[in-house]
Formats: C-alpha cells, structure tokens, sequence
C-alpha cells in the first residue's frame, strides 16, 4: 500500500487510466488535465515537469491519484481514506484541489488553513432551454475569431482568479477542434463557452464568459445550453460543469437549463497561492 509517482504520463495512464475512466465524473479535472499533457506535452501548463501518482490498495487495486502541474496547486482525484496519511508523509503538501471530503481531511492538519475556492460540480440531466430564448443564434467559432476568443479567455481567468498563461493554446486547441461556441445577436458575438475533449464517454462545458456589457439577458445560458446539447448529441455519455459556489447567480442559472449538483471541490491552502486550477 503505497504512493508511487512520475513525470510520465504515458506511465501514469498506463496504470491509473482504468481506474480514472470508471469514476469519470469525479476524475473529470485529472482526466482532462493528463489528457492536456499527452497532446501538449509535459511543458503545457509551465515550466517545470509534472508530477503525476497513483496509490495501490492493500487488493493491489489503483484507489488514489494525485496530479500536479506547478505553478497549481496539487489536483487530487479520488482518493481512498486510508491513502491520505501516505500521501502527506510522501509528498509535502500546503495546498490541496479535491473533493470536499478529502480537501476538508488533508486541511485538518493546518492550522490556520484558508479555502480559496468552493466549486460545486454539475452534471446535465433533461437539456431545459432557457425561458424565454434570448435574441440570437449559435455558430462554432472559427480562427477568425481569434482575438476576440482570447481577450474573452484572459478576461475570464482574470475575473475568476485563474492563470492566464496558456489562454493562447486554449483558444488554438478548442477552436481547431471545434470545440468553442459563440452566441450572436444581431451578428455580434455576446457570449461563449467551450467544452472539454471527451473522454471516458464524458465532456465538461468550460470557460462560460460574457462581457459586461451584454450580462443579463440570458446569453450565458443559451450557450451553455446549447454547448451541452450539442455535446449529447455528438455522443457524450455525460455533460458536467463546474460553477463558483461564491457565483448564486451562474448556480441559479445553470440549474434551471437541467443542471443538477453531484459533489464539492474545495481549493485549500496553508497560505493564499492565487493559482486556481479547473
């Protein structure tokens, strides 16, 4: 029963790839982010390497993964109870992104600790439009959206506290692959949102922004909306999001087009890092 880590991710998925798929709502963020390191290489989020583990069982069993992609902090997927203990004796940890339950267990063992982020996680069950429908249409967004599809990117991961410095590879990647919807009214571009490569059957709607200017009437949502209804259709077993526990009003809204709670994700520190992971 122990921790074994790596830079490799070919070596990690290799053992804790099964095991992530089979709980793959859960392991949505590790999923993607491995997913992001095979395609993008081990320099995608920064400088220095990943580290990537897995803990066995006492059955021999993968029952814990943990991911960290400095400068963010360590991205914990399910973990078993008695695997915690190992891991902090293991490796060092000041900050932890984990399920509630896990994040509230590690943070026991610092005084002082302060929560950075509450997110709670969302699975869609029936699509329900938005009443009434805003004025507009979607269309996928294209290379020649890609200055507005960046300031848009660098806006949003200001506003919601997030590293910006690979802002240009998110809008390449997701706009190559057809991933970034735009909603337009009156052939203006008022709202976006992307959604993340499928894997384990499973998609999760990200980077949902509007600007100021066009906030309040109902544009987040019908992309959203439409983002995930595309995503079912294209053949995605499941739809999740994240939303900011802090946000009623993105909770509020994302619940009434079919979105339905599943579970917490805290992002707990020793000290304030500023560096939010999702």
């Amino acid at each position: 029963m122990t921790w074994t880590f790596t830079d490799d991710v070919e070596a990690f998925l290799d053992v804790a790839g099964a095991s992530l798929a089979a709980r793959p709502a859960e392991n949505t963020l590790v999923l993607t982010v491995t997913a992001t390191l095979r395609s993008s290489g081990p320099h995608a989020y920064g400088d220095a390497a990943p580290l990537l583990g897995w803990w066995r069982g006492a059955d021999g069993e993968v029952a814990g993964t943990v991911v960290q992609t400095p400068p963010y902090p360590p991205l914990l997927g399910t973990v078993a109870p008695e695997a915690l203990v190992p891991l902090t004796a293991a490796l060092p940890l000041t900050s932890v992104n984990a399920d509630r339950p896990t994040a509230e267990a590690l943070a026991a063992c610092w005084p002082g600790h302060r929560v950075e982020q509450e997110q709670r996680l969302y699975r869609l069950g029936e699509l329900i439009p938005p009443p009434p429908a805003p004025e507009g249409t979607p269309r996928t967004a294209t290379t020649a959206d890609r200055e507005l599809l960046l300031a848009w990117h660098l806006a949003f991961a200001e506003e919601t506290g997030q590293l910006s410095t690979h802002a240009e590879r998110l809008v390449d990647e997701r706009t190559v692959s057809g991933r970034l919807t735009l909603w337009e009214a009156g052939d203006v571009p008022v709202s976006m949102a992307g959604v993340s490569p499928r894997i384990a059957g499973t998609v999760r709607v990200t980077t949902v922004y509007t600007p100021p200017e066009y906030r309040g009437h109902g544009y987040a949502a019908a992309v959203t909306a439409d983002a995930g209804g595309a995503a079912r259709e294209a053949g995605a077993a499941e739809i999740l999001l994240f939303t900011d526990l802090a946000n009623p009003t993105s909770n509020g809204v994302y619940q009434r087009i079919g979105f339905r709670p599943v579970s917490d994700r805290l992002l707990i520190s020793a000290q304030d890092t500023g560096a939010k992971e999702g």
